[in-house]
């Protein structure tokens, strides 16, 4: 009966003054002291058992707010509405006057005032607490939870001036307050105050300590999807740009190819300006070094005036000097040059602006215009050689005569049965062609071959299966003997007297093909220079082209039956398009991606550089046909 009143006590939650309610009635029916004694054991279980009931149903709601916290944080995606729900929550949760948050600042080593929700006081709200200074500031440093049932009055904390200041304008007493962290590191703290002296127990610090785990974790997403966000923006901006550039190399590339096929076909200058004007509109002026029009191509038939003509002269020395594109009004100017010689210029009409990527394709015409000029030069001095001594007989190419040719040689200690190499020697100036020739002539004699001297070129027929080294060789030591640069251009080896002229007019291509790629004073053979080489030289070598430029990945294919050579095809044919190639090759964009690395690898790093990229395509142009 005792245990069934408190029971019914329990179960509709009654005040702990109730409780005495059958003690009191006892002692009014005069009970004797053996029912007082059992009436008030039974009353102090029934009020331990109602503590302990109380206790776990506010543990269960803390819970369960803690729960919807986490819930309502994951849900946020701005740091300000993070931040702000943080504070809020937390005041609840404790039913205190305010909350606030600081978050730590590293460089200036304190701890600021980021969100409060209750406060009253501006001063309050812009507080900044140096590291271990006040309650928060101490938190902020050891990491560790600290609270104050009167804090003004607490000499465990070291007090500040500005500090008392705006904790007294806000009138706070009690405080508590808990470390934010991620990992090791505190990132801030969270802090619940009351207005009134209120001593904070255990409970109720695990309750705000459990929140600003919460909060801290939140902290941090929200600022990871704030700089995921800032890096998406930056990414697109970036893909913005590389488009356009692509889209650039795609259009240069296709100017590179079709000026390349011009050179291929044995075209003109005007060729090469139709391809120019094509691309980028207007119309092109090819001018010689004199300032005379050569070729005129495009819609506009305006022509350049005089005083037009008196600039570009001014300016295409300046584009000479910069190697750049120069502008002048509406004039873009390019200059055709070789190492030290102004061959021409080309001056592009164009009300349209020109953009650094369509410079190099005027640039490069310009190139192009320049070694089709010297092709053209070197027809010309070839047609125009006299015939001279055994030498100029030989470059005569004349075809009879070939045992009395071979007769005078073996009188000078020259077997032109046994391999040469013949050599075209450029150095410039006329004014050095007396010590040239005196040098040639020494260097002849003591390699047993032969010499001839011409305007501004050195011929040389040594013996030799070499011509490559020979050119280099030859190259250095005239440049030192005239002190001014030596361009050397070399072919063969030949044998028999039938072979020198035409040797000799490839070795001319062969300097002169340097002096346009600007290699003054360098030497090499036609198989040493690529895709010029290969339309330079005589013997068409197209298999050691192919070699030079393709082999690691040919040999790739063969080995292992992978399909490089036509990934590398593909990607050519759509400008450089990973995902067009593997459309084209019904792959995955990723195989694409692998296929590319794995030619990176064979070809080195600098395959899709513009020059090596030309000859990669010509390659593969001569290798679809040569199959």
């Amino acid at each position: 009966m005792t245990c069934g009143v408190f029971l019914e006590l329990l179960a509709r939650e009654a005040s702990p003054v109730e409780f005495e309610g059958p003690l009191v009635q006892a002692r009014a029916d005069g009970a004797p002291p053996s029912v007082l004694e059992e009436l008030e054991a039974a009353k102090l279980a029934a009020l331990r058992v109602r503590t302990i009931m109380r206790r776990h149903a506010r543990r269960e709601a803390e819970l369960a707010a803690l729960f919807d916290t986490a819930g309502d944080l994951a849900g946020l995606r701005d740091l300000d509405a993070v931040l702000e729900a943080i504070t809020r929550r937390a005041r609840r949760l404790l039913n205190a006057d305010i909350a606030y948050l600081t978050l730590n600042d590293d460089e200036r080593g304190d701890t600021y005032m980021r969100v409060t929700d209750g406060s009253v006081s501006a001063a309050f709200r812009r507080l900044r607490l140096p590291m271990g200074t006040g309650l928060v500031g101490l938190v902020a440093q050891t990491a560790m939870p600290y609270n104050s049932a009167h804090y003004l009055g607490d000499e465990q904390f070291q007090h500040r001036g500005f500090i008392d200041e705006a904790v007294a304008e806000e009138g706070l007493v009690a405080i508590l307050g808990v470390p934010m962290r991620l990992g090791s590191r505190v990132i801030g703290v969270l802090t619940a105050a009351n207005r009134s002296e209120r001593p904070f127990d255990q409970e109720e610090v695990a309750l705000l300590g459990s929140l600003a785990a919460h909060a801290a974790i939140a902290i941090d997403n929200a600022r990871l999807l704030e700089e995921t966000r800032t890096a998406l923006d930056e990414l697109s901006t970036a893909n913005e740009e590389v488009k356009a550039r692509s889209a650039a190399v795609e259009r240069a590339a296709r100017a590179h190819d079709r000026m390349t096929a011009v050179v291929v076909r044995g075209g003109g200058v005007e060729d090469v300006g139709a391809v120019v004007t094509e691309l980028l509109g207007g119309t092109l002026h090819v001018l010689d070094a004199d300032g005379r029009q050569l070729a005129t191509t495009g819609t506009m038939s305006r022509v350049l005036s005089d005083d037009e003509l008196v600039g570009v002269s001014a300016s295409a020395h300046s584009a000479r000097a910069q190697g750049r594109t120069v502008r002048r009004g509406e004039l873009w100017i390019a200059s055709v040059s070789t190492g030290d010689e102004m061959l021409g210029t080309l001056v592009l009409r164009t009300a349209d602006e020109v953009d650094d990527a369509d410079q190099r394709i005027l640039e490069r015409a310009a190139l192009v215009t320049a070694l089709l000029l010297l092709f053209q030069r070197s027809v010309t001095e070839a047609e125009g050689r006299v015939r001279g001594e055994l030498l100029d007989d030989l470059l005569s190419g004349r075809p009879a005569g070939a045992d009395a040719l071979k007769a005078r040689a073996r009188r000078v200690n020259v077997d032109l049965s046994a391999p040469h190499v013949v050599l075209c020697a450029k150095y410039g100036s006329e004014d050095h062609r007396q010590r040239a020739a005196f040098w040639a002539s020494s260097h002849a004699a003591v390699e047993q071959g032969l010499a001839a001297s011409r305007p501004e070129e050195i011929v040389l027929l040594l013996p030799g299966d070499r011509p490559g080294d020979a050119a280099r060789r030859v190259a250095k030591e005239l440049g030192a003997s005239l002190g001014v640069p030596a361009t050397v251009g070399a072919a063969g080896p030949v044998r028999g007297p039938a072979e020198v002229a035409s040797a000799h007019r490839e070795a001319q291509r062969c300097a002169d093909a340097l002096l346009a790629l600007g290699r003054r004073g360098d030497g090499a053979g036609a198989s040493e220079l690529g895709f010029v080489g290969l339309l330079i030289g005589d013997d068409r070598d197209v298999t050691g082209f192919l070699t030079s430029t393709l082999g690691p990945v040919l040999d790739y294919d063969d080995r292992r039956g992978t399909s490089l050579v036509q990934t590398l095809a593909a990607y050519f044919g759509t400008g450089g398009s990973l995902s067009r190639t593997a459309e084209r090759l019904h792959i995955h964009v990723n195989t694409v991606s692998q296929r590319l690395d794995r030619i990176a690898r064979l070809l080195g790093e600098d395959w899709q550089t513009p020059e090596r990229a030309l000859e990669l395509q010509l390659a593969l142009r001569l290798h679809r046909l040569s199959r």
